[in-house]
């Protein structure tokens, strides 16, 4: 790659500034520079959005009935393009119900059971293009998570990033004697990776697909569009631009999965912790074969800086994929369904 060098170039002469550029200047760093600041806080994880301007956490839930019969119309209709489950199960656990999609068959019942956990605003019916691939091969749990738009029903405040471990521990009391295979996306990335560095027994394997808040932090850009997808109160233009933006391709409303999404962002009222990128003593204690993926354009992940960080663990598979942004599990369905299946085995023999 050649290197580009910048000259220094004589300027003509330009009048003083005047009053009323100095008050233009001023007002456009005003406004930049608070953008910026609810941006940082929002990406240090110092507040949530709705923690920054409305206080203290409390639990998910929708606005009103009227949205949350629009978001189960569109939840209902992504969820039919997914095999069928065998079970679909509310446990109980101590911050609430959490819903649970089983697929399992005699050949796979007896094998270590894979645990998915959605991004935000996803729900279970984020894994419509990988289940059919998964499922053949092992009995897969998936959960819409507590605090987020889904069939789960918080009722307990989520007051640290480690409750979202907890959660998911009270589940798989019920669920799974044995360790797990924990994959996780976006904010389901950060949820199974603190769930497997709290519970490192109860987990055989972790797979992390794009995870947010884990490694490093996004870009300001890519954060700023993850908090206009999440604001009620713009118009539904504006968020459904951020949402495109976020996901990496164009929004397409007419898309049961997107549709489903943008529902979700309207009208359920998330209360979840933000979590932060593991500190080294953290990342050294996920021991267990931990598989990585991270995407070439707009990562959410961190991109460059979180593969160079996910490659210090220490049984670590990390790939940057070509040609995908954030909506990675989709636009590399065709390599995970070969990746992974491969990855537990492995896990499994070591």
């Amino acid at each position: 790659m050649s290197e580009r060098t910048v000259g220094t170039h004589a300027r003509p002469d330009h009048p003083p500034p005047t009053r009323l550029h100095h008050r233009l200047l001023r007002h456009r760093w005003l406004r930049r520079s608070g953008f910026v600041a609810i941006a940082a806080l929002a990406t240090l994880g110092a507040v949530s959005v709705q923690q920054f301007f409305f206080g203290a956490p409390k639990v998910g839930h929708f606005r009103d009935e009227e949205g949350r019969r629009t978001y189960l119309e569109a939840y209902e209709q992504a969820m039919s393009a997914l095999p069928s489950p065998t079970k679909t199960l509310d446990v109980a656990t101590r911050f609430g119900s959490v819903r649970v999609y089983e697929w399992s068959s005699p050949e796979t019942e007896d094998t270590a059971p894979v645990v998915l956990v959605p991004g935000r605003s996803s729900g279970v019916p984020m894994w419509t293009e990988n289940l059919t691939e998964f499922v053949p091969h092992r009995r897969v749990l998936a959960f819409d998570s507590l605090g987020d738009a889904g069939l789960s029903v918080q009722s307990v405040p989520l007051t640290s990033f480690g409750d979202q471990a907890t959660w998911i521990d009270d589940a798989l009391d019920e669920l799974a004697a044995e360790p797990v295979h924990i994959v996780g996306h976006s904010f389901g990335g950060a949820i199974a990776a603190t769930y497997a560095r709290r519970f490192p027994d109860r987990v055989r394997s972790l797979t992390l697909l794009e995870p947010v808040f884990t490694f490093a932090y996004p870009s300001a850009r890519m954060m700023a569009w993850t908090m206009v997808s999440s604001l009620p109160l713009l118009p539904k233009t504006w968020r459904n631009t951020a949402l495109g933006k976020v996901g990496g391709a164009e929004f397409d409303p007419n898309d049961d999965m997107a549709h489903m999404i943008a529902a979700g962002s309207e009208h359920y009222s998330a209360a979840l912790p933000t979590p932060s990128p593991f500190n080294d003593d953290e990342m050294d204690s996920l021991t267990m074969p931990t598989y990585v993926a991270v995407a070439e354009r707009d990562s959410l992940a961190g991109g460059d800086t979180a593969a160079q960080r996910a490659r210090t663990l220490p049984r670590a598979t990390v790939d940057i994929f070509p040609e995908t942004t954030h909506s990675l599990p989709m636009q590399a369905k065709e390599r995970l369904a070969v990746d992974l299946p491969s990855f537990w085995i492995e896990a499994e023999q070591i």
